[in-house]
């Protein structure tokens, strides 16, 4: 009677309250992608990419039919096995290799395969000459793109065409913290992080916000010890990875370049933004020309479920190096995660939120929902209005601005982040909070002085807009109400969650709210970006609006900040 219900529409149960509970799920989480994590039952689901993946990570498909065969309590439906195996031998059936002679070629041992993609209408134009029945000459710049188009085929290829070394630059990962004085090493899903990324060659690690993903480039860039390119979201972003190294390893502050809207500087490594690598100036990318140039041994894509969009994916042409993907989570609402396992590499490394927390390395969070009656009269508005507009006039209705105050004064002495979607309204809250805004417009330099005093316990509460949704270091947040967001973004859900888990010095929780609009398409949208976090195993509570003490009226003997009364 093993943990594991094995189902024909791919789905697989596991029993957590089993002995074997937890060996089974490291096996399974090699090849199948979890997708709901509750207290006693997680459905996991086995999906090409994830047996890609598990292929290129060394796994057969005769390994994992013996994980579900051996920890199944019920027989494995024949049916699914073979097409598990079919899935799985389809990985490798073409090989991106180095010729001496002919350069990037395309080899596979199953001719007809060869000549099925070579016909491909969009393939065909990214081939060069037929050298033999084997092998296809490809354009060397075409590696990346060639890649994505195989896999979205269903045909992925193998990619044993190497890194160049790049330039030798020594680095080493510091013994001491000379911040605090104490000795400090990669914790060890750290160290297993980058051991894996480096037995792989290339690929993605996916850890918390918060678990240290910076540490694991450090740690990365330590084992390459080569020039390295690390691509990031923003300026702001750029100046916390480079003051990172500075700690964390050798390097100097000659050594580590800014390249970004304002500063243009080429070091042996070098942090830019996507968004300057990316921008046109007469139908060219100067920057990503210049910076192509150089002699890289190693890219690092900070935020990498950002790549895939249109204007990302072009430094993803930056084939021949070894690549490094971080992220939080890989999921897109565009289902367009497989475009990372092309352009990047396959999973190397992930670790469940829960897991995480469970070691200490991140905070606990508690996730509450408060749910807002809107007025009859706003109600009307709402159903009368055209449905492009309903998101927006449920998401900013002027009675969330209430309840946004009454949870910022229950939490009265703790660093609290409102998060918005809609500047209207985060000017409004900014006003009546008398709290600044921080939104696209800001300067870095303002952006860089509101952290600073957040983080110095200056300024009690920040208004952010979407643009602290990635790469904000805020340690000490531990208060976030999200009063609107982008739709039903799951994506955007994790990374707003992921400002409040850095661990707290007194240990105290995170308390994560969304204000919801009751009976609108903004509940709905809060329920799917639930989904993620639900599938990490946060449970999120329910607490109706009319419950909240109005702010600075709280009853004798009323609940301590962060508590709350009875859910409903």
């Amino acid at each position: 009677m093993g943990p594991l219900i094995v189902q024909s529409d791919r789905t697989v149960l596991l029993e957590l309250d089993h002995e074997d509970a937890d060996d089974a799920r490291r096996e399974l989480a090699a090849f199948a992608e979890l997708e709901r994590a509750p207290e006693h039952v997680h459905t996991y689901r086995i999906t090409p990419l994830g047996l890609w993946n598990a292929r290129a990570a060394g796994l057969d498909a005769e390994q994992v039919l013996d994980v579900l065969l051996t920890r199944s309590r019920f027989p494995v439906p024949h049916a699914l096995l073979l097409d598990i195996d079919e899935t799985m031998s389809r990985y490798g059936r073409l090989v991106l290799e180095q010729d001496p002679v002919h350069g990037l070629v395309l080899r596979s041992h199953d001719a007809p395969v060869l000549e099925e993609i070579s016909r491909h209408r969009t393939i065909a134009p990214l081939l060069g000459p037929r050298i033999d029945g084997a092998t296809t000459v490809v354009h060397g710049s075409a590696r990346g793109r060639l890649k994505q188009l195989l896999l979205t085929v269903g045909w992925p290829a193998e990619d044993r065409a190497g890194y160049v070394d790049g330039t030798p630059h020594p680095v080493a990962l510091t013994e001491t913290d000379p911040l605090t004085g104490e000795a400090w090493a990669l914790r060890p899903y750290q160290r297993h992080a980058v051991e894996n990324f480096w037995a792989g060659g290339s690929g993605v690690v996916v850890l918390p916000c918060g678990a240290g993903k910076t540490l694991v480039g450090a740690g990365v860039m330590a084992a390459s010890s080569t020039t390295t390119l690390v691509l990031v979201t923003s300026t702001v972003s750029a100046r916390q990875w480079k003051a990172e190294l500075l700690r964390r390893t050798t390097l100097t502050e000659d050594e580590i370049g800014e390249y970004s809207g304002a500063v243009k500087e080429v070091r042996p490594v070098t942090i830019a933004t996507y968004q300057v690598l990316t921008s046109r100036r007469g139908g060219l990318h100067p920057h990503l020309e210049l910076l192509d140039g150089h002699d890289w041994g190693l890219i690092v894509y900070d935020e990498v479920h950002l790549l895939p969009a249109p204007v990302f994916r072009m430094t993803a042409e930056l084939q021949a190096r070894r690549r490094l993907g971080l992220t939080a989570t890989l999921v897109r609402e565009d289902h367009r995660e497989g475009e990372v396992f092309s352009l990047i590499g396959p999973k190397r490394y992930d670790a469940p939120w829960r897991e995480i927390e469970a070691q200490g390395h991140i905070a606990p969070a508690d996730c509450v929902e408060v749910r807002v009656e809107l007025p009859l009269a706003d109600r009307m508005a709402y159903a009368s209005a055209e449905d492009a507009d309903r998101h927006r006039l449920a998401s900013s209705s002027p009675h969330k601005l209430d309840v946004v105050a009454r949870l910022v004064a229950r939490h009265r002495g703790e660093p609290v982040l409102v998060i918005g979607q809609f500047l209207d309204q985060l000017g409004e809250l900014g006003e009546l909070l008398g709290a600044p805004v921080l939104q696209g417009s800001t300067s870095t330099a303002r952006r860089e002085k509101l952290f600073a005093a957040f983080r110095a316990g200056e300024l009690p509460v920040l208004v952010v807009s979407k643009v602290a949704n990635f790469s904000v270091d805020l340690p000490e947040a531990s208060v976030a109400v999200q009063v609107s967001g982008a739709f039903g973004s799951r994506q955007e859900e994790a990374q707003r969650l992921g400002r409040l888990l850095r661990p707290k010095r007194d240990g105290r929780p995170a308390t994560f709210y969304t204000v919801v609009a009751r009976d609108t398409v903004d509940a709905g949208y809060a329920a799917k970006r639930r989904r993620f976090l639900a599938e990490q195993g946060y449970a999120y509570r329910i607490l109706d609006a009319a419950d909240l003490e109005a702010p600075g009226h709280e009853a004798p003997g009323h609940e301590a900040p962060g508590e709350l009364p009875e859910d409903r």
